[in-house]
Parts: structure tokens; sequence; C-alpha cells
């Protein structure tokens, strides 16, 4: 298993709409997107704030990606 990478909300946010993921709703500070499948992933969101590998290792969970993944598409 690789290391978590750190990345803001906005970073993320970018890598699960390369996934397909749309934005269904926000409440509060958090953003609901869902995808076709009808899986869902929340991203805490606070502008320019890095997110704990915590939250991004959940956001990775949901999206069922492995962590190589999501930092491919990070890349792109």
């Amino acid at each position: 298993m690789s290391r978590i990478p750190r990345v803001t909300a906005r970073q993320a946010e970018k890598v699960v709409r390369k996934l397909g993921f749309v934005l269904a709703r926000t409440s509060g500070s958090h953003r609901i997107y869902k995808n076709a499948a009808g899986l869902r992933v929340t991203i805490s969101f606070h502008s320019g704030k890095t997110l704990h590998p915590k939250i991004v290792q959940s956001i990775i969970d949901d999206a069922r990606i492995t962590s190589e993944e999501f930092e491919r598409l990070l890349k792109e």
C-alpha cells in the first residue's frame, strides 16, 4: 500500500470528477458527489486547506479506487 497523498479539497474534487462523479448536493462545508452506479463520495470542503490523510483515505475508499489510481488521476 502506498502513501496517502496530501491534497486540498479542490484537488480531490478534480479526481472524483474524472471518475464520473457529479455534485449531488452540499451540506454545510461538505460536498456530496454521486456517480451513475450510485456510489457516494463526501468531500469536506475548506478552500485552500490540506485534507487530513484519513479524509483522503475515506474518499479513496468511497470511490472504490486504490491510492495508486488516485495519485495517477491527480497527476493527469
